[in-house]
């Protein structure tokens, strides 16, 4: 690991990930999840707070980024409710089949190499009835915006951890098994049009 994905990166992210519009996501998404949840992507932990421990029993932190994982868990130790994170990608859940009831995504989508099969195992993992809460940034609806999209792609991936601007997230969604029950999107205030087209809602096992 490089001096920029040890020391820069997880700042960076970390930074990008805590602006006040996209707080703003997580305190609408993250507060419909209950009991056993699965958090794919858990980051620097930005979410914890604004789970509602009335409703949590406890969260796995899917994680594998060690740098990211040493600043989440000063937070994750104050919370009420028990988080365990686990070191693996998000096409890797070693949980049990039907094990959780909500699977939380939160700009993750945008930097996970497989996601059908990350997909595929989120909904293995999930209990019959469960919901996927989901706020995603991705592909715009404006022609104009979308050329600057997958102009930029792959600059924009090396410098932010493998981050992808332009994917269709409704789309990715379904083809891991997924029906959108609940969705909204739009461009978030005060971010760039190329990165700020964010869906959020929730879906169930098709």
């Amino acid at each position: 690991m490089g001096f920029y994905d040890k020391y820069i990166l997880p700042r960076f992210i970390g930074a990008a990930c805590g602006t006040k519009p996209i707080v703003k996501q997580r305190e609408k998404v993250v507060p419909q999840c209950e009991g056993r949840v699965l958090e794919v992507g858990m980051g620097t932990g930005h979410n914890l707070e604004f789970y509602d421990a009335d409703k949590v029993d406890m969260v796995f932190g899917l994680e594998p980024a060690p740098d990211m994982v040493k600043h989440a868990k000063p937070l994750a130790e104050k919370m009420p409710f028990k988080v365990e994170f686990i070191d693996l990608p998000g096409e890797e859940i070693p949980l049990e089949d039907n094990s959780v009831d909500t699977v939380l995504l939160t700009y993750t989508l945008c930097t996970i190499p497989g996601t059908l099969q990350a997909m595929q195992n989120m909904r293995r993992v999930l209990k019959p009835g469960g919901k996927l809460i989901f706020s995603e940034h991705g592909r715009a609806p404006d022609a104009a915006v979308v050329k600057w999209q997958d102009r930029l792609n792959g600059v924009w991936g090396k410098i932010a951890g493998g981050c992808n601007m332009n994917r269709e997230i409704p789309r990715l969604i379904e083809e891991g098994g997924f029906q959108i029950t609940d969705l909204d999107q739009m461009y978030v205030p005060s971010t760039p049009k190329i990165l700020g087209y964010t869906y959020w809602g929730a879906a169930t096992i098709k």
